[in-house]
């Protein structure tokens, strides 16, 4: 069975070109990481919204890249049963700073967010460790997404 993937844009802002391309990749990666038969959303915004996200769930009142919410709801519909397990929230103004920080290309950021972010909605953690630039992971949530990259680097999103 495949997964449900819902994507859409905040409010006031405009699709990028590649915004198509996003829903393959989710499938993509989801599949490698094991996901079956289950939903999530995904919402592209901006980093004033990502930063209310954050205060709000979070008590940090600054942008970041990604969030994810847990959700583990269940339900069915003429298709199935489904595991609604999240949403997640990416910020399209940190992801060119952050390929830059990481001299990667902005496709490549935009997998990790994913990767990342469908992770934590699979219950993993890092704890207070952050991919840093020219340091390996220590943490299994941080190797696991490393290691799925690995599997998913001919993938492309964003030309």
């Amino acid at each position: 069975m495949a997964n449900r993937i819902l994507i859409s844009m905040y409010d006031e802002m405009q699709a990028p070109v590649w915004f198509d391309k996003l829903e393959p990749f989710v499938q993509t990666a989801m599949k490698t990481l094991g996901f079956d038969g289950q939903e999530i959303s995904i919402l592209l915004c901006n980093d004033e919204y990502i930063r209310e996200l954050n205060n709000a769930y979070r008590g940090i009142d600054s942008p970041t890249d990604v969030l994810s919410f847990e959700n583990d709801e269940e339900y069915q519909d003429e298709e199935g049963s489904w595991k609604c397990i999240g949403d997640i929230a990416i910020s399209l103004d940190t992801l060119p700073v952050n390929a830059e920080y990481f001299q990667v290309s902005i496709n490549n950021e935009m997998k990790r967010l994913i990767v990342h972010g469908l992770l934590h909605l699979n219950g993993m953690d890092h704890g207070e460790e952050h991919i840093e630039k020219g340091k390996e992971p220590e943490c299994e949530m941080l190797k696991l997404q490393e290691e799925t990259l690995l599997k998913l680097k001919d993938e492309i999103i964003i030309k």
